[in-house]
């Protein structure tokens, strides 16, 4: 068996790096969908209570009583759109990776494929 080289090994390595990105983008999109349900349902409960009724928001380890029900609602669907910006940006940065990751793949793949059949047509 050959040796790999130099410039396989480096692509190798960037694929490995680039499999790794993915995992941390898939993992941080995750986290923020769960976000963005946590807030869908906040403010479905929020539309569900009477204008009486007590509504305490969190600040830190603080729960504070928020009397203004329409500003707490604004608030909740202002980072409801912050949330939904950065998961829109995260899924464009793991669609370009993911192309990268698959064309690089394709490469090692071609690349390999032609050192275990030197000699055939390519």
């Amino acid at each position: 068996m050959k040796e790999i080289s130099p410039q396989m090994q480096n692509q190798i390595a960037q694929y490995q790096q680039l499999q790794q990105q993915l995992q941390v983008l898939a993992s941080q999109r995750i986290q923020l969908e769960s976000k963005l349900r946590e807030i869908d349902s906040s403010l479905e409960e929020l539309g569900k209570a009477a204008p009486e009724t007590a509504i305490y928001k969190s600040i830190g380890t603080l729960l504070v009583k928020s009397d203004d029900h329409e500003a707490l609602k604004k608030e909740l669907e202002e980072h409801k759109e912050t949330v939904s910006i950065r998961v829109k940006a995260i899924q464009k940065q793991e669609k370009s990776l993911s192309e990268r990751f698959e064309q690089l793949q394709q490469k090692i793949s071609d690349a390999l494929q032609g050192k275990s059949g030197e000699g055939e047509g390519g």
